[in-house]
């Protein structure tokens, strides 16, 4: 598609059904895979730590040491989807991280919790970006961002649904003879092992390969796509080994680390408003009501995820599509700490979900902008990686920054400018870029455009 002339019927036809086929089910591997990975949050609190005789320093160490084996792990992932393709190895990863996952329901101690733990993160390893690549490799340019949105949507969404669905499933105390988080770690891996298993049918590695697609859509489809491969292989194409050293992959990472950071401080941060509420109005949440709470900012990010990629998806990619949000989060998340009505925070704190949600499906068209093939996996492996070790961080920086200055305005300062960082680096990022690396293409998004 031209950036002046409509698209065709074939066109829309091709990714239409590649929005309904494909993007629906990763969507749903990557909300099952969210949930999965963030099920201690909603035990620990709900009688995991109380059962296992955990200290608060101990449940922070369970739910960081996920990401040891993660981030090693993420780059050799993500190339070995590359090599094997996205159906074989998307669903080893699923049914992997879903066997793990039910270990949790007979953990018996905190040595058992550490090795779970530090497993599960190795047996994901590799699944969000490959699902990135695997999705951002079936479309063409122009089309990235409205798909990684629809897929992005899974995201908030898991918070939506599946805080309410925990609490669900931990209200189930002795179901089976199980106390109620270990019905929760039950609840939550079966689906994953069940929906790895399909995967292995449903997902399809080419689009030359999609019996769901006709003769002309395939031809349009590859066409297209072997257009863009071939003008980048033109281009300067860096082997793998160069991605890990590219200035432009690092400062990537950089701007996505500022994002995570952001992300995970806004679940570390929104638990402990909820806590205050409780303290402040002398109010009594049950379990249900803390999940319908924590999943209040979610849902407008959930929205504000889609209008914002679907307006990227029209225009182009511009740079402010991605500094903006960040701006406005690094401003709005240390903001909610001066807030003085729960509505006031929680109308903040949804702000700073809006923000994040919103640049990261924008983000991820970038890497794919310049590289293909090995390089590509390489660089949004590296990126994630990068990312990860915010996820790893935020918390314990979050504690020291509280522990020395003894409140948490010095922590949320400290997120809100990391998000101002990747402001910065994404505001320098058309300076950065050469002609030879960012090909000129008729096509609306394949290069960051500024009006």
């Amino acid at each position: 598609m031209s950036e002046h002339s409509p698209p065709s019927s074939v066109e829309k036809s091709a990714i239409n059904k590649i929005s309904l086929r494909l993007v629906p089910f990763v969507s749903l591997m990557f909300f099952i895979n969210f949930l999965d990975r963030t099920a201690i949050s909603f035990a620990g609190p709900n009688g995991m730590s109380q059962d296992l005789g955990l200290t608060i320093a101990q449940f922070g160490l369970a739910s960081g040491i996920f990401f040891i084996g993660y981030i090693l792990l993420e780059v050799p992932s993500n190339l070995a989807l590359h090599r094997f393709g996205a159906r074989k190895w998307l669903a080893r990863i699923m049914v992997s991280w879903g066997i793990v996952s039910l270990l949790f329901t007979w953990v018996s101690g905190i040595k058992e919790l550490y090795i779970l733990r530090i497993l599960l993160g190795i047996a994901e390893a590799g699944f969000f970006p490959g699902a990135i690549l695997y999705l951002s490799l079936w479309v063409p340019a122009s089309y990235r961002s409205k798909i990684l949105s629809l897929f992005y949507l899974a995201q908030p969404l898991t918070v939506v649904f599946g805080a309410p669905l925990a609490a669900v499933l931990i209200g189930q105390d002795g179901f089976l003879g199980l106390a109620g988080w270990r019905v929760m770690f039950l609840g939550v891996s079966i689906p994953a092992i069940l929906v790895g298993l399909i995967a292995w049918f449903w997902l399809v590695d080419k689009p030359e390969q999609a019996r769901w697609l006709n003769d002309d859509e395939k031809q349009w489809l590859v066409s297209e796509l072997e257009r863009e491969h071939a003008t980048k292989q033109n281009s300067q194409h860096p082997s793998v080994l160069t991605v890990m050293f590219n200035g432009r992959v690092w400062m990537l990472s950089l701007i996505y680390f500022g994002f995570i950071y952001g992300l995970y401080a806004l679940g570390f941060f929104l638990p402990t408003i909820i806590a205050g509420f409780q303290q402040q109005f002398q109010v009594t949440f049950d379990i249900f009501d803390k999940g319908l709470i924590t999943a209040i900012p979610y849902l407008p990010a959930a929205l504000a995820l889609y209008l914002w990629s679907r307006d990227a998806t029209r225009r182009g990619i511009r740079r402010w599509h991605i500094y903006i949000p960040a701006i406005t989060g690094a401003v709005s998340i240390p903001l909610a700490l001066f807030m003085e009505s729960p509505f006031a925070i929680m109308v903040v704190i949804t702000i700073t979900a809006c923000s994040i949600f919103s640049a990261l499906p924008n983000f991820w068209t970038l890497p794919t902008q310049f590289l293909t093939g090995a390089s590509a996996a390489a660089a949004v492996a590296l990126i994630n990686t990068i990312g990860n070790i915010a996820g790893f961080s935020a918390g314990y920086i979050t504690g020291i920054l509280h522990d020395l200055s003894g409140n948490y305005e010095v922590p949320m300062f400290a997120v809100g400018g990391f998000m101002l960082l990747s402001a910065v680096l994404m505001l320098m990022m058309k300076s950065y870029q050469k002609p030879a690396d960012v090909p000129s293409i008729p096509i609306a998004s394949q290069s960051l455009q500024e009006k």
